[in-house]
């Protein structure tokens, strides 16, 4: 495996292309979260994922989890849950509040599943994005009480979504279908979800190769969206 080493005061990152087969896609190991980093490397298709004791890592894996939002598909029990349920949509006004649930222990058959790669780091990192316009969040509310939420980071008209919370049944899903539908009215070409797992397909995505994902996101990263003060969003 050739794992690039990148300086930790200004790190250069390689060519995504080149990332490793096993581990799959790990594409280099040090560096920062700077801003400047992070803008950079979401810019190539490249994000960090590592745990409390390991050193920063990034990924581009060989396979991409997409989502187009146009094709977002939203079943017919959710829909009813939308309009059944008061809850309130905002973006923007909870970023902090999104990601530290985001980054709380999960919990499998009652019990706590230990460790979260949102560490305390990676949460001051995507928290100074946000404060420069970069990352956004979605919040589902019940009143005053956050019951769900998603967040990521925009690079021109590609979202990458980065992760999501549930506080209720169907919170995280209600969540990324009114992101969908504000990404498919703005005319967004991508949600990038990184990593393929069940639900996502359900709801739309489709595995990419990171040849074509990368050549979409050198279309797209310049082709810049404003983000909203309000989603304005009917079912």
């Amino acid at each position: 495996m050739n794992l690039h080493l990148l300086d930790t005061q200004a790190p250069q990152f390689p060519n995504p292309r080149h990332a490793a087969e096993e581990p799959d896609g790990l594409l280099a190991v040090g560096g920062n979260l700077a801003p400047t980093t992070l803008i950079d490397a979401y810019r190539q298709g490249i994000f960090p994922w590592f745990g409390d004791d390991d050193p920063i890592l990034w990924w581009s894996p060989a396979t991409r989890c997409v989502i187009r939002p146009q094709h977002y598909h939203i079943s017919k029990s959710l829909l009813k849950c939308l309009r059944r349920h008061p809850y309130q949509i905002t973006t923007d006004k909870a970023f902090d509040r999104v990601i530290e649930a985001c980054a709380a222990p999960r919990f499998e058959m009652g019990v706590a599943v230990p460790g979260t790669w949102i560490t305390p780091e990676m949460m001051a990192a995507y928290s100074a994005l946000h404060t420069m316009g970069y990352a956004h969040s979605v919040e589902l509310w019940d009143h005053d009480e956050l019951v769900g939420g998603v967040y990521g980071i925009a690079s021109g008209a590609v979202f990458c979504g980065e992760s999501m919370f549930s506080g209720v049944t169907n919170g995280s899903k209600i969540a990324l279908a009114y992101l969908c539908k504000w990404l498919a009215t703005n005319d967004f070409a991508l949600l990038d979800c990184q990593i393929i797992n069940p639900h996502l397909l359900s709801v739309g995505a489709e595995p990419m190769t990171r040849h074509v994902f990368l050549d979409l996101l050198e279309i797209h990263r310049d082709q810049q969206r404003q983000w909203p003060s309000k989603l304005g969003i009917d079912w």
